[in-house]
């Protein structure tokens, strides 16, 4: 049995020179949810901000989002090629952003709505871990549909055959990320709402569990050409932001417990 091959057509329609693409349609449905998820989070009472100030964090959260997205990309990711290709640093329509960059984005964003609303900075979190996560879903699926950020070459019934790839069977990682980062992280996260006595603890569980969650498809997936591997080809890039955030989502977490963190 041949591998399935995967070649969507990334657009979802087009007019003229306007282009609607199904990746950014993913990241609008992701943020949209987020939107009403932060909402219901208020009416809970979990979330102590006004209904009218969400669409403000979620403005807020998407540009230092989409900063920190393409900074950590071009100066971890691919230095060796934009310095000497400054002028497309912000060419971002030629793709390149990174989820590590877009996380610490995330963090100094919520930083600001706390201290602008007067609130904590681990409730804010706190919040946008719950309901951000789903949207990670979303956002690996609009990586599948592009055919991009595809796995390592394989000979197991998952694997699928991604153009830009080559004509060998790949991981689809794009899938196993949106299932383990996506839906399961989700999962327990809500599950474990009701029994949090502390801000930061959810936050702190995303940090956790995302990090290895990441690393073990690491494993799967495909290491970014221009890095390749370190430590004697065994460890990528990923894995090794990832063992950060394993270390820092622990100590945050026993910080909550030990109520170090304000609420």
């Amino acid at each position: 049995m041949s591998a399935p091959v995967i070649e969507f057509d990334p657009n979802i329609f087009t007019l003229g020179p306007l282009q609607v693409r199904w990746y950014g349609m993913m990241y609008v449905v992701g943020f949209v949810l987020a939107n009403f998820l932060l909402k219901k989070l208020v009416e809970r009472g979990f979330f102590k901000v006004a209904k009218e100030q969400i669409d403000a964090l979620i403005t807020i959260m998407f540009v230092c989002m989409f900063i920190g997205a393409r900074l950590a990309y071009v100066f971890i990711y691919n230095w060796g090629y934009y310095q000497n290709h400054i002028g497309e640093l912000f060419a971002v329509w030629k793709g390149g952003l990174s989820f590590h960059g877009a996380l610490a984005g995330l963090l100094v964003g919520g930083y600001i709505f706390a201290k602008k609303n007067g609130i904590s900075w681990a409730q804010v979190m706190d919040n946008v871990a719950l309901a951000g996560a789903p949207g990670l879903f979303f956002g690996r699926m609009g990586n599948f549909i592009n055919g991009e950020l595809y796995g390592r070459v394989t000979d197991s019934a998952f694997g699928m055959i991604f153009p830009a790839g080559g004509p060998y069977a790949r991981h689809p990682s794009q899938l196993y990320e949106g299932v383990l980062e996506g839906i399961l992280l989700s999962g327990i996260l809500w599950m474990l709402l009701p029994r949090v006595k502390h801000y930061g603890y959810l936050a702190a569980t995303f940090l956790a569990g995302y990090g290895v969650f990441r690393y073990i498809v690491e494993f799967f997936r495909e290491p970014d050409a221009q890095l390749g591997y370190y430590f004697g080809g065994t460890t990528t890039m990923g894995q090794i932001l990832c063992m950060i955030m394993v270390l820092v989502g622990v100590a945050a977490m026993v910080m909550a417990k030990q109520k170090k963190l304000e609420n």
